[in-house]
Order: C-alpha cells, then structure tokens, then sequence
C-alpha cells in the first residue's frame, strides 16, 4: 500500500509548536486527533538533542497504546529511503534542543524539502522547544553558546519569529522583547512551557494547554506583548 494514501494537496496544513515539554495527556491527545486516525503512525525526530535515546524511550512511553511510534535517527546515516520513511507517518513531531545543529543535519539530508512536501499533503507537524522554534523564520536560542541569541535560518514554514520557554527561562522574555523592539527582529509569538499553538495553513487558530496556572502564549511586536487566548484541555 502507497505511503501517501489519505493525503493531498487539498489537505489543511498544520502545525502545532510547543514551547517546551508536552506536558500532560491532553495536548498529547490534541496532536494526535488532528491526524484523523484512530491510532496515528508518530515519527518522533530528536536531532537536535544528539538523538539522545533516553528521550526516545520517554515518548515511546507516552504515546504508548494511543499511537505507533517510530524514530528518525541521521546518525550513522538516515534511512536509505528517506522520503518513503517520512510518508510513512501521520504525524512528524520534533523534540528540543540545539535548533541550528538540528537544521544544519535536516539540510545536509534533505529533509527540510521532504518535512515541507509532507505537511503540504497533511501530514501534521509538531515540535517543542527547538522543535518549535525550527519551524519558524527567526528564533531565540542558545545553539552557539549559554548567551542566548537571535538566529533568522528557520525553515520558515511559520512566518516570523518565535521564542519558547517564556515563563521558565527568566532571560528570554527581555532578551525577545530587545531583539523585536529595538533591534529589527522579526515579530512573533512567544510561548510559556506546554503551551501549544496550533496552525493551519500558516494562521495561527487556537493556543492550548494542560496547565491550569495562566501558562500562555503571547504575540510580540515591536513595543507590545500581547497576551493570547489560551484553552486549557481537560
């Protein structure tokens, strides 16, 4: 059976980027209804933490029983078919660590191209931390060092920028604020820890969560923060 059956062009395009973790079984319900599937066939894809194997075993623990899990490893080498291994899945979720490392491996593969042909057939992505960060233009982060810095090589799939770990990293609301206020850094959202804003077709729709303490997301523009409605799933 084709890797593509179910999918089309015709099919919204969504996103869900997490600002860190994926707290609680409700937005992990939450990204896997938005496949259509009744137990969904998950790609987890931790590049940007060096593959690491004890983060595998965490989200095969999660998904356990709700969805199939497999694991996108580029490290010796990708899958011989990569395309064919990617189509496979419903839903490509990304978790965190060093975006621009994560990056520099998808393009070197390929597999910024094949991530992009697959959400425009349907396939949902998902990302958290750096996972959520490389779907956009522009991002706050400490890939190059404990400083925390603006880099503009996201994959853009999202415009603008973004910023995670809002309420748990006490540096990045200043730093995010300064870099869009007074040093031309593209506008965006930024999001508190399991706080999740969902996409479709590159607009954002809906900001969830399941924390029940305030936890949010908010849209940054020069000289404003704008707090965003967030849902709290039960």
């Amino acid at each position: 059976m084709s890797a593509t059956v179910g999918y089309s062009a015709a099919v919204e395009r969504r996103i869900v980027a997490i600002g860190g973790g994926a707290t609680g079984e409700p937005l992990r319900d939450y990204i896997l209804e938005l496949s259509g599937r009744r137990r969904p066939r998950l790609l987890w894809v931790n590049t940007g933490m060096a593959e690491d194997a004890r983060g595998a075993l965490r989200i095969y623990d999660f998904f356990a029983g709700r969805a199939d899990v497999s694991r996108l490893e580029f490290f010796p080498w990708p899958p011989q078919d990569l395309r064919d291994f990617v189509f496979h899945h419903d839903i490509i979720f990304v978790g965190g660590g060093n975006p621009a490392n994560m990056l520099a491996v998808w393009r070197v593969h390929g597999f910024d191209k094949i991530v992009r042909e697959a959400w425009d057939e349907g396939r949902v992505l998902a990302g958290s931390s750096g996972g959520m960060h490389g779907w956009f233009e522009a991002c706050v982060t400490d890939s190059f060092g404990p400083e925390l810095q603006g880099m503009r090589d996201g994959l853009g799939f999202l415009p603008g920028s973004a910023c995670a770990h809002f309420d748990d990293e006490e540096l990045r609301r200043p730093f995010y604020r300064q870099l869009v206020d007074h040093e031309g850094f593209p506008a965006g959202y930024a999001a508190d820890w399991g706080v999740g804003l969902c996409f479709v077709e590159a607009e954002l729709v809906e900001v969830v969560t399941a924390r029940t303490d305030g936890a949010a997301a908010y849209r940054i523009e020069p000289g404003l923060e704008t707090p965003l409605d967030t849902r709290v799933l039960t």
